[in-house]
């Protein structure tokens, strides 16, 4: 034990160092402990002293510690500096970022005349465009709304969960009056295509909510809708700019939101930052932060045990985005043929489409997209190699297949980007991915992923300590590219038509090239 003692300032710092690296704060790290061995776990106290150095954490403490960061017990005797880096730090995002040269082109005058010009010629509508602003806003503020967080969480005193009878009281506590109507799905053409559509709830100034009957049978989606118009009271007086729930149409909007014309509206970015705002309100008043963090802890961030709370799987994968400690999140909501009706990417993914729009050229590969073109299970997670020009990216996520309210198949899929995880557990992402990304290509694309990166995955995922990264490991990996024509496979998918840019930049080099040898 007197050795264990001498190696006391160097396990504090180490343990301390290991768990900002991977989020966590004390009580988590406690509540960790406490679901490998309820009886030996540290408490939030101890584990402090035993960061500091004032306390030597027994051998049974010390092998609980390592188990939870898939660490061996001389890891944290070795009295080696552990440098961290900057693996801990979130990246800035998914929005690309340019320079915006000559700046006087990009004046707010100018700007003011040329966004309704460029929107009308390309067909792009205001609502459209005031989605692709908030994505924008969400992914470089790495989705942290603290007023809306902190409003939320006071308006449902932090309790998880809240029932539909808790909903309604809230609802009439804040001077809301509840009203029903039946109105039965009906079909409408959507972008050369018939859907079922639906009118869920709507608020009616200046105190009026309407609801679907249907939703008395849906718990999950009528707390969610209760929620938002909740929101929409507290934050704007129900001052009445919100619009309606509706499922079907143009990308989830109302049935008569297909006839929305190219251009913007001095009302569309309003409207459509006041539906973000409603909705981020009532995940947070769904799933308050630190209650649903410890739900989610305790069941590895597996999405079906969330129905025993009345919880859409939507809602469950967005709030997971948010209030996981690990930051490399991704989120995508996708109706066929290929539309992406939400976009979340703080991961910085690369993609070349948006939400709002029919994805054009979609690799067939990604997860979402098999399930969307047909493949019937329910759900299933999947690890990919993604191809970005000179890059190989390894992502996992799970992917959920599902009906709207409206009765429309859509694909859920949440992932997380698995080189930071990889780097803050000891591994060598790099090599990890080269490894997986030759083996696929050498195997016509997908592969059983080796035995010496699936160990690093492996541990990576119980330091996460989410289960379907696990699940994953069982199936076969997949490289997916961003776009089919840009299809690194040896052999290319069925989709996979030859890019005429690509064409083109082979040639521009190939007489460049030529030039060079005609000189010499």
């Amino acid at each position: 034990m007197s050795n264990l003692l001498r190696k006391g300032h160097f396990l504090g710092a180490k343990l301390r160092s290991i768990r900002k690296r991977n989020g966590l704060t004390l009580e988590e790290l406690s509540s960790r402990c406490i679901q490998a061995d309820a009886h030996m776990a540290p408490s939030v106290s101890y584990l402090s002293m035993i960061e500091s150095g004032k306390r030597m954490p027994s051998e049974d403490v010390l092998a609980l510690l390592a188990g939870v960061f898939q660490r061996n017990v001389s890891w944290f005797l070795d009295e080696q500096v552990d440098v961290a880096g900057d693996a801990g730090t979130p990246k800035a995002g998914g929005a690309t970022r340019v320079p915006l040269e000559p700046a006087f082109l990009f004046s707010k005058e100018l700007l003011q005349a040329a966004i309704p010009e460029l929107l009308s010629q390309t067909g792009t509508s205001g609502r459209q465009f005031a989605h692709l602003l908030i994505r924008s806003h969400q992914e470089m503020s790495r989705n942290d709304f603290p007023d809306l967080e902190r409003t939320a969480e006071s308006i449902g005193e932090r309790r998880l969960p809240l029932s539909v009878d808790d909903l309604i009281g809230l609802t009439r506590h804040h001077g809301l009056e509840l009203r029903w109507f039946e109105r039965r799905a009906v079909l409408v053409r959507d972008n050369d295509q018939e859907v079922r559509s639906t009118v869920r709830s709507f608020f009616e100034p200046p105190h009026t909510v309407y609801l679907n009957q249907a939703l008395r049978a849906d718990p999950a989606r009528l707390k969610f809708d209760l929620a938002t118009h909740i929101g929409h009271k507290v934050l704007h007086g129900g001052d009445g700019m919100k619009s309606p729930h509706a499922t079907g149409g143009e990308m989830g909007g109302s049935p008569e939101s297909g006839t929305e014309t190219a251009g913007l509206r001095a009302q569309d970015v309003l409207h459509a930052w006041r539906d973000f705002e409603c909705s981020f309100f009532a995940g947070a008043l769904l799933c308050p932060k630190i209650a649903f963090r410890r739900f989610l802890a305790r069941n590895q961030y597996r999405i079906a045990p969330a129905t025993r709370l009345e919880l859409t799987p939507a809602v469950v994968m967005r709030r997971m985005t948010k209030v996981s400690p690990y930051p490399y999140w991704h989120f995508f909501d996708a109706y066929p043929p290929g539309y992406l009706r939400a976009v979340y990417r703080g991961n910085g993914i690369p993609l070349p489409w948006g939400n709002m729009a029919q994805v054009s050229d979609p690799c067939p590969q990604w997860a979402v997209f098999r399930m969307i073109d047909g493949e019937q299970k329910e759900s299933g997670s999947q690890i990919s190699v993604l191809r970005d020009q000179d890059r190989s990216l390894l992502y996992c996520c799970h992917s959920i297949r599902t009906r709207d309210m409206a009765g429309n198949f859509h694909v859920l899929s949440v992932g997380i980007d698995l080189a930071p995880a990889l780097d803050a557990n000891g591994a060598n992402s790099a090599d990890v991915v080269g490894a997986i990304t030759d083996e696929c290509l050498r195997r016509r694309g997908e592969t059983v992923i080796p035995a010496p990166a699936a160990q690093a995955l492996r541990a990576a995922a119980r330091v996460l300590n989410i289960a379907w990264i696990e699940e994953a490991l069982t199936h076969p990996a997949r490289i997916i590219c961003p776009r089919s024509s840009r299809c690194p496979r040896p052999d290319r998918c069925e989709s996979a038509l030859p890019s005429k840019a690509r064409e083109i930049t082979d040639i521009r080099a190939e007489i460049l090239g030529r030039r060079e040898i005609a000189r010499k």
